[in-house]
């Protein structure tokens, strides 16, 4: 980004940043308008801001033409367009709708790579040939004109509940995250998470994880939650003598929890409501159990390994001052605190309630950890605002267009119900192989594509049939949604397992190894979800939810102690069946 093409950029940060602030209080606004902007707001930054060389600058701008001139004709004729019901009219509107998958399919590829096109890609070549598959996985055909309309003229495809939930929620809250990223909230998280667990053994390793839930949980990306919180806290644990693999495997698998910790937990959550039809707030509290029980996991690894290394607490003068903690820890409690009470006390949306916050955390951008005002500093975080929200923003809507897509395809063909067929006769009607080919799927497609990504797909083919083998559809969708974190740690792909270990300069496989040890919660509580319903039953059912709550607790800590700590092979061993039986035997 040049100094010359700066302000142009901040300039439609902070339009997109109005559009989706806007869209909360202007009332109804159809969907083939505001849809189709989102959109719109999306191809420069998706097109021409990640471009690396003047060829992929040059194409951007023109595909980032040709897609405005494609979004604009859908708002300017939504009217006439929704008359259609899908079904194009003539050439010309065939070609402009075929333009418009292809430019979507090239937005995901810019942002995040080939994966999730070539998936979309592969769907929409079987939209248009599956009529030439043989046997049950072919389908009938499809008109042209009624495939390639219900994807882009109609809410089916590019325009559907997915794309709704990116434009009117996920967008918002994207906006709320940079806002606190801007200012002294980050800061405030590491004084919180030093003063909390700085003096405790392995403090240097719990600092980090409790610094990157929070910070996790508004970030929403794994991969950005190491590469932001790793700075701080990869450097001080090696400097206090952690070994790199550990130091490496805290902060990756603490980061990677901080997609299912409330309060907001990522894009996922938010697509989880639309396809649910539950409550934000619902879902929020099914969660906070499980994310609890992820990180009780990791805490309790930490001692584990420091029974096998020495692992000191940070030092005194390293530490943060209780007023240091006071002061900056109320750069994000208080918008934290204005959004809950809008969800829970005022009985607001969660986007309404995410935009008093957001205003909060504005206001609070004008000030420092000492209380004091810099206009100069003040202009740079709004500046920091506009820039990452504008291309946050972009690169999740680029994902869920190009997944709504694949949603679309799912339906418009059949295959959803023909995969969801093939779940169930390869589990033999069990609901536990299910789950475990359900796992499986998770997590080949995590390694391929994001976790919101990851997640809308398998949940499509594979939750009809977890609900129809007994899962509540709750319970079915948690299940899918952890497990679509697999990759983050898991070999061959674990994406935040790479970066942690580029930053301490370690060998990848050392680090993952350590990673799926200390992460080993995240393996077993979506099976813990299932085997023990009441866990996620928090809202509607607290006594029974804290008792399985402990129930598992108690089980995980045996079977963290029996995988990490030293004590001899039986012992362990002993330790880690215990552990299996208190979860998996007489659930509650």
């Amino acid at each position: 980004m040049s100094a010359i093409s700066r302000p142009i950029w901040i300039m439609l940060g902070a339009i997109s940043i109005a559009f989706h602030l806007w869209l909360i209080f202007s009332g109804l606004v159809p969907n083939l308008v505001s849809r189709p902007i989102h959109m719109a707001l999306a191809l420069p930054w998706a097109l021409i801001f990640v471009a690396k060389t003047r060829a992929q600058n040059i194409s951007g701008a023109i595909l980032t033409v040709i897609g405005l001139i494609g979004c604009g004709w859908i708002v300017f004729n939504h009217g006439s367009l929704a008359d259609q019901y899908g079904f194009l009219m003539g050439n010309g509107q065939i070609a402009i709708a075929a333009v418009l998958l292809g430019i979507v399919l090239e937005m995901a590829r810019r942002a995040i790579g080939w994966p999730l096109p070539m998936v979309a890609g592969i769907a929409l070549l079987y939209a248009l040939f599956g009529e030439y598959v043989p046997g049950e996985f072919g389908h009938a055909g499809l008109p042209v004109e009624s495939m390639l309309g219900t994807l882009t003229i109609a809410e089916g495809g590019l325009w559907g509940s997915l794309t709704g939930v990116s434009v009117s929620i996920v967008a918002i809250f994207v906006i709320f995250g940079a806002v606190l990223n801007a200012g002294e909230a980050g800061q405030g998280f590491m004084n919180v998470a030093g003063a909390a667990a700085g003096r405790l053994k392995g403090g240097a390793a719990k600092v980090s994880v409790i610094s990157s839930a929070l910070f996790g949980s508004i970030s929403g990306s794994a991969s950005a939650n190491v590469a932001s919180t790793g700075a701080i806290t990869l450097p001080a644990m090696t400097r206090l003598g952690y070994p790199k693999r550990l130091a490496a495997a805290v902060e990756a698998v603490a980061s990677s929890g901080g997609q299912i910790m409330p309060p907001l937990m990522g894009a996922g959550a938010f697509v989880m409501v639309e396809l649910t039809g539950r409550p934000y707030v619902d879902i929020m509290v099914a969660a906070t159990l499980p994310a609890f029980l992820y990180f009780l996991a990791v805490w309790v690894g930490i001692n584990a390994f420091a029974m096998r290394f020495d692992l000191p607490g940070v030092p005194k003068e390293d530490r943060p001052t209780m007023r240091a903690v006071i002061i900056t820890s109320c750069f994000f409690l208080v918008p934290f605190t204005i959004l809950l009470w809008g969800m829970f006390g005022g009985g607001y949306t969660p986007q309404y309630s995410a935009c008093l916050a957001l205003v909060v955390g504005a206001a609070l951008l004008f000030l420092d950890g000492n209380l004091s005002f810099d206009l100069a500093r003040t202009k740079d975080r709004f500046t920091d605002v506009c820039l990452n929200a504008g291309r946050q923003v972009a690169m999740i809507g680029s994902i869920i267009l190009c997944a709504s897509i694949v949603i679309g395809v799912l339906g418009l063909t059949g295959l959803g119900v023909k995969i969801t067929s093939l779940l169930l006769s390869g589990s033999g009607g069990m609901l536990w192989p299910a789950l475990l080919l359900t796992a499986l799927a998770c997590l080949i497609l995590g390694m391929e594509v994001p976790t919101t990504a990851a997640y809308v797909i398998c949940v499509s083919v594979a939750g009809p049939a977890l609900i129809e083998l007994g899962l509540d559809p709750l319970q079915a969708h948690l299940f899918v949604f952890w497990f679509a974190l697999l990759s983050t740690i898991t070999p061959p792909v674990c994406g935040a397992v790479f970066i942690a270990a580029g930053m301490v300069e370690e060998n990848w496989l050392k680090v993952a190894g350590s990673a799926m040890a200390l992460g080993i919660g995240l393996y077993i509580v979506p099976l813990a979800m299932v085997a023990n319903a009441s866990l996620i039953d928090l809202g509607s059912d607290p006594v029974w939810a804290i008792a399985a709550g402990l129930k598992v607790a108690i089980g995980l800590t045996a079977i963290s102690y029996g995988l990490i700590s030293p004590r001899p092979l039986i012992v362990r061993i002993g330790l880690a069946l215990a552990g299996a039986i208190a979860i998996f035997v007489a659930g509650v």
